[in-house]
């Protein structure tokens, strides 16, 4: 039976509902979780975590203290669950040019990315790519595969009757002075963890959130041989049984759900300029990512209603953003601390009384 009274109500189950009712379940809290699947996202993400923006050679927004939490947390997941959801594998940036080489070397000697960039170039050793200069490799790197981990934490919560597999409905929502009420459900907080989906949310639809749809092709290749990531023109990440992800696109404009040929088309375009075997598209998968228009997470308290909050705008890093901010959201709303400026919906509150 669903408890009808709990601390927490959480709308969304996707990275970023898994990442903060862990938080609170860790720290003793009640919680209920409502979830249609309707934001596909966290399911069809690559998953990388990746710590490098392998375009310009230069450390992510946090990226070491996100992998320090990161990484332990999907491990301890992967006990909890009894699943096998984390690969490990290096990046092989591949370089067009002497001068991206260059470039290599400086940001290798930094101290954020030393770490990370092997000092040593590459050669290439396998038939199946094509290069000219060679590659850079990114060290502890790899990915979370995001469907099995989140189907087997929906399992979980299904179980212990802390799922409610429906279409939120915002109308409903009812709030007393110190209580959020939801049909029959008192919670005392309420958090929306919703994606793009938050676009359709009464209470945090004035922020700006451009929805950047991206789109993977999966191909199956018995010939490519690949037992680590390329990061050419498009990302090719191994998954096994000779099966890799291939992407993905941006695009700023087109918010459906579906995949498009326009975007295979792309995509294969661009796999054909990095290897010269043959392959068969298996599978092809779109999601909306949720992203700030300052391109920075957007957490926090509701500008009126002290019991609601959001928890959201994590781009295409939400493996590495969500385990990283949900201890910092947690400590905001239960011991009233400080959420750091740029992360904060605080910044944003001047756009939500000029709606009123």
């Amino acid at each position: 039976m669903v408890n009808k009274k709990v601390d927490f109500i959480i709308v969304g189950a996707g990275l970023a509902g898994l990442a903060i009712s862990r938080e609170l379940h860790s720290r003793g809290k009640s919680f209920i979780t409502f979830d249609n699947s309707s934001q596909t996202s966290s399911y069809v993400a690559g998953g990388i975590f990746n710590p490098v923006i392998l375009k310009r050679f230069t450390p992510a927004w946090k990226a070491k203290e996100q992998m320090e939490i990161s990484i332990p947390f999907y491990a301890e997941l992967e006990q909890e669950l009894q699943q096998k959801f984390i690969r490990h594998w290096d990046i092989y940036r591949r370089f067009y040019s002497i001068e991206e080489q260059n470039d290599w070397f400086v940001a290798a000697d930094k101290p954020l990315l030393a770490p990370f960039l092997d000092q040593k170039l590459v050669k290439n050793s396998n038939p199946s790519v094509e290069t000219d200069y060679g590659f850079g490799r990114v060290m502890h790197t790899g990915n979370i595969d995001t469907e099995i981990m989140l189907d087997a934490y929906r399992d979980q919560l299904q179980k212990k009757q802390q799922l409610i597999a429906e279409k939120f409905d915002h109308d409903l929502v009812k709030m007393d002075s110190d209580c959020i009420m939801y049909r029959d459900i008192h919670a005392k907080h309420i958090i929306f963890c919703e994606g793009f989906g938050v676009t359709k949310n009464p209470f945090f639809n004035y922020f700006p959130l451009h929805g950047n749809k991206g789109q993977y092709i999966i191909i199956k290749s018995p010939e490519l041989k690949l037992e680590f990531a390329i990061k050419a023109s498009v990302f090719i990440m191994p998954m096994g049984n000779d099966l890799y992800k291939v992407g993905a696109t941006y695009n700023n404009h087109d918010k459906t759900p579906e995949p498009t040929s326009e975007a295979r088309e792309q995509l294969e375009a661009s796999l054909k300029q990095v290897i010269n075997v043959s392959y068969k598209v298996v599978e092809q998968v779109a999601g909306i990512r949720p992203t700030s228009g300052d391109r920075r997470p957007v957490v926090g308290k509701h500008p009126e209603f002290d019991t609601m909050y959001c928890f959201n705008g994590f781009g295409s890093r939400g493996v590495l953003i969500a385990p990283y901010l949900a201890p910092k959201l947690a400590d905001h709303i239960l011991e009233n601390s400080t959420l750091e400026k740029e992360i904060d919906i605080a910044r944003f509150q001047k756009r939500y009384f000029k709606r009123y």
